[in-house]
């Protein structure tokens, strides 16, 4: 079989977990392929509520679930999640060449963050950017490392003194934390999940091959990939659909699926343009109906309309093959609705996004505007939707020319709609 990913169309926070969830039973492995525990991923089931930093959403289905090559991950947040999990029987592996996030990136993190004057990222501080930065470096401690000690022990005491000059000489800051300290704790960690260690790249093409369904989650959204997002305000790796044959070690043409969360607003955390943001009562009212404040941060999110430039420009670099709707219900009630149907930049109107900031701090949005309708959440089927938020689904699909097939009117897996 081909694979499946799940891609955040927006700037992240569109919902990437509830649909992960939804699909898994459907599937033999769900695989993480970038990121680290910047990502928030919010599964809801039967009232109780999981949320994910690193894990792949589809743990809660019991899947097997992998973690490859393109995630960096903080072995501290590992043990967390799966100790908060409670559970015995998970199946997991992690690729060998997958980054560790160490303590010194945490600081580097914060000390970069802090530094900037004019350019502040809004970084989670979590040590993302440095644990990339170092695998760009080619000074990076992998997964193969972490559960090796002799490997462990000579990695950490090459890199540290080095980390601890910087931040004591560039930054100002205090270490307080010794080079045998942190092997003692990571150590411990690599003892504990060396039975993860898994070629995951292998596995993956193995299924494959073995016509198993396999599902790819990403973290964030199109907009804040390295490349093709609103730089320098992105994240550190490729959330892009294209970013998953490299995050994973497998050939592009074996993945067919890509389905787009599209989140029926725009929501975005930390600083860069946002073309369609809202301010003052209405954007307050917006975010309380969401619930938008960060997973990981608990920061409240930037709001604002959906946006079709964004749409249209996700659309091209992903190559969806059908969309996934979130969040239909926090529209319920509002007396009006709008989508941005392009923007005026000078003299001349865009209908995608513009490559650079500099032109996108310039666009004014020109919005198309819809009447309001009610979700009761009770709906099963398109058609026990409200006229109203027919017509509005109708023109989002029209516009991306691009059929929805999944429709979320609340954050419980029941509260779906396949269309």
């Amino acid at each position: 079989m081909s694979g499946t990913v799940i891609i955040g169309s927006q700037f992240g926070d569109e919902g990437k977990g509830k649909v992960t969830d939804f699909n898994s039973d459907k599937f033999d492995l769900v695989v993480r392929y970038q990121g680290g525990n910047n990502a928030g991923h919010t599964v809801v089931v039967e009232c109780k509520t999981f949320k994910f930093h690193l894990l792949p959403s589809g743990i809660v289905q019991g899947k097997r679930i992998l973690i490859g090559a393109g995630v960096v991950l903080d072995p501290r947040v590992l043990k967390e999640e799966l100790e908060n999990l409670g559970k015995d029987d998970l199946s997991i592996g992690v690729d060998p060449r997958t980054h560790i996030i160490m303590p010194w990136h945490n600081l580097e993190d914060e000390g970069r963050e802090e530094s900037r004057s004019k350019t502040k990222i809004g970084t989670t501080k979590r040590g993302i950017g440095p644990c990339y930065a170092d695998k760009a470096h080619r000074i990076g401690i992998r997964f193969e490392d972490l559960v090796d000690e002799e490997r462990l022990r000579d990695k950490i005491d090459e890199s540290y003194p080095v980390k601890k000059a910087m931040m004591e000489k560039v930054y100002g800051m205090k270490v307080e934390f010794s080079a045998d300290e942190i092997f003692k704790e990571y150590s411990k960690l690599g003892k504990e999940f060396k039975p993860y260690l898994v070629d995951v790249s292998l596995e993956v093409c193995e299924a494959l091959e073995e016509k198993k369904e396999v599902l790819f989650e990403g973290a964030q959204g199109t907009f804040l990939d390295n490349d093709f997002g609103t730089y320098p305000f992105v994240t550190s790796s490729h959330p892009i659909s294209g970013g998953v044959a490299t995050g994973v070690g497998m050939p592009a043409s074996k993945i067919t699926r890509i389905i787009a969360i599209v989140k029926t607003y725009t929501t975005r955390v930390g600083n860069g343009p946002f073309p369609t943001e809202l301010d003052g009562e209405e954007a307050h009212n917006l975010r309380e109906a969401g619930g938008e404040y960060g997973t990981t941060t608990g920061r409240p999110r930037r709001v604002g309309w959906l946006d079709m430039p964004m749409m249209r420009t996700s659309m091209r670099l992903n190559g969806f093959t059908e969309l996934a709707i979130t969040k239909l219900d926090v529209l319920s009630g509002m007396k009006k609705l709008k989508i941005a149907k392009s923007y005026t930049i000078g003299d001349k109107e865009i209908k995608y996004f513009p490559y650079s900031n500099k032109g996108l701090e310039k666009a004014k949005a020109n919005y198309v505007e819809f009447d309001g309708f009610e979700i009761k959440g009770t709906e099963k089927k398109f058609e026990d939707l409200d006229s109203n938020a027919q017509k509005y689904l109708e023109y989002i699909e029209k516009e991306m020319k691009c059929p929805i097939k999944l429709i979320g009117i609340g954050p419980g897996r029941e509260e779906t709609i396949l269309k």
